[in-house]
């Protein structure tokens, strides 16, 4: 809160202008929301070290991934930074179907280097984005063996195509990317989160998977992919609105 000052002021800008909390509710809100993360990164490491027992969980939509791994056609499942992911995959196990996470190359680095000495009980394959775009033939392979394929949809680098969308009263980028390829590979998603309550309780949510319209044109598939992210900014506005704390991007998110 005190040494970080432009992650400081874009999660306070996000509590003040966007939730429109006041000036004190909004501090608060900053320094309940670094509690959230602090936790998630100790729930992380218990889940990795074996300690799943540890926790309990809500399950709300668990079946419609029971139906997407039954029906043996795979898909993707677009989460956020929100909650806590990680804790997720240790309910995914329940899932009759290999889980494989998609992120960024240095972040899949750094999970190694931090968690090597605890990684114990790692319950997902992770596919690394890379600049040779060799992650795409990795979806690709799972996909064709009926697996499901997890990537978040609310962080972009330099580079990627983005699309801009109203998100919480003004308008932000979101990646292209997680939205386009359940089209071109033409298979079912459905928005995931994994939110914290209490000290070791998580509610896990699933909505009902939506499939993809065929698409014969660029400029078809171009909108479909607009209508695909319209569905999961829903989706994430009405999780913010229930966990408005357990957000964590912290840089200027919005226009």
């Amino acid at each position: 809160m005190f040494f970080s000052p432009k992650a400081f002021r874009s999660i306070y800008g996000y509590f003040s202008k966007r939730k429109k909390f006041g000036r004190l509710k909004s501090f608060i809100s900053v320094w309940r929301n670094y509690n959230y993360l602090g936790q998630s990164i100790i729930d992380k490491i218990a889940i990795l070290s074996g300690q799943n027992q540890s926790f309990t969980f809500d399950m709300d939509g668990e079946e419609y991934l029971h139906d997407m791994a039954k029906n043996g056609v795979g898909g993707f499942l677009i989460g956020a930074h929100a909650g806590n992911w990680d804790v997720a995959g240790s309910m995914l196990n329940r899932i009759d179907s290999k889980i494989n996470v998609v992120m960024l190359d240095a972040e899949h680095r750094r999970i190694k280097e931090y968690l090597s000495g605890v990684m114990k009980n790692l319950s997902v394959n992770v596919i690394p984005i890379r600049d040779d775009f060799s992650h795409l033939l990795k979806i690709k392979e799972a996909l064709q063996n009926k697996e499901l394929i997890c990537i978040h949809g609310d962080r972009f680098v330099d580079g990627m195509n983005t699309i801009r969308k109203m998100f919480l009263g003004s308008e932000a980028d979101f990646p292209a990317g997680p939205f386009l390829l359940p089209l071109k590979f033409n298979v079912p998603v459905t928005f995931v989160f994994s939110m914290k309550e209490g000290f070791n309780h998580y509610h896990f949510y699933a909505s009902k998977p939506v499939q993809p319209v065929s698409c014969k044109s660029p400029a078809e598939r171009s909108i479909q992919t607009g209508l695909l992210l319209d569905e999961y900014v829903k989706e994430l506005e009405i999780i913010l609105s229930k966990y408005p704390e357990q957000w964590f991007n912290y840089y200027e998110f919005w226009s």
